[in-house]
């Protein structure tokens, strides 16, 4: 997934670890917090298109407690908390730390972190934030690969609140349904119309919504009380598209 602005990190004051998640090295834990910083720079500079400047402390916490050098490749460790996507191979990226914060926001989480459902675990790195936030997420990958490394990752890390399996997300996780808010990490012409079944009516489903190749909208959709979604375009972004055979079914 990549944006289509990217800025450079930056320096920030310091936020407190996650006592629960191991704290690392000093200077993992300075480069998070400058990471801290500037995500909440970007917002600001930014809040014309996203209709608010602050984020949730929840997101910033999760930004500055989990430890991203850990969803990169050995190799990209030292760039690990650039707020910037970083490929970590077969043509995936790990997302850039300041859409994981705006997407990590918009699903407007219950207090107690509700009920999240994925598509697309990629690093696994936006299901963290999100499992640092106290939600119970459900995420598919259609990787095997990445699917199984990023489960193996996140229970090394104690997030036994996020569940991983290999799959087709298009089609949702239904016994675990419904959902608070639905997260998409790949972009589609439309959206899935198995996870706006499985979203409560009052939830969220957060996506980037377009044609491949091209800059989507990410959009935010609020299921009504008749089931209807009402849209609300957010930025412009750029992403991996979704892929699987429901896509095309």
């Amino acid at each position: 997934m990549t944006v289509l602005v990217i800025l450079s990190l930056g320096a920030g004051d310091a936020m407190a670890m996650n006592p629960n998640r191991p704290p690392g090295d000093s200077q993992s834990a300075l480069a998070r917090q400058r990471l801290v910083a500037e995500v909440e720079r970007e917002v600001r500079a930014t809040s014309a298109y996203l209709g608010f400047d602050q984020l949730d402390p929840r997101v910033l916490s999760a930004i500055g407690s989990v430890p991203r050098e850990r969803f990169v490749p050995p190799a990209m460790r030292s760039v690990a908390y650039r707020n910037a996507p970083l490929p970590i191979g077969g043509g995936q990226t790990i997302s850039q730390p300041y859409i994981v914060a705006v997407m990590s926001h918009l699903l407007n989480l219950p207090s107690d972190g509700g009920r999240v459902y994925e598509l697309g675990t990629g690093s696994g790195y936006q299901a963290a934030v999100l499992g640092e936030m106290g939600a119970e997420v459900y995420s598919v990958e259609i990787v095997p690969e990445l699917a199984e490394r990023s489960a193996e990752l996140l229970k090394s890390l104690g997030y036994d609140n996020v569940h991983i399996r290999a799959g087709d997300g298009y089609r949702g996780w239904p016994e675990a349904a419904p959902f608070d808010a639905v997260i998409v990490t790949a972009a589609g012409p439309e959206i899935p119309a198995p996870l706006a079944e499985q979203l409560k009516v009052g939830g969220r489903l957060v996506m980037p919504l377009g044609p491949t190749g091209q800059s989507q909208e990410l959009v935010v959709l609020t299921k009504q009380q008749d089931g209807t979604l009402k849209r609300r375009k957010v930025l412009p972004v750029r992403f991996v598209p979704i892929t699987g055979d429901s896509v095309d079914d």
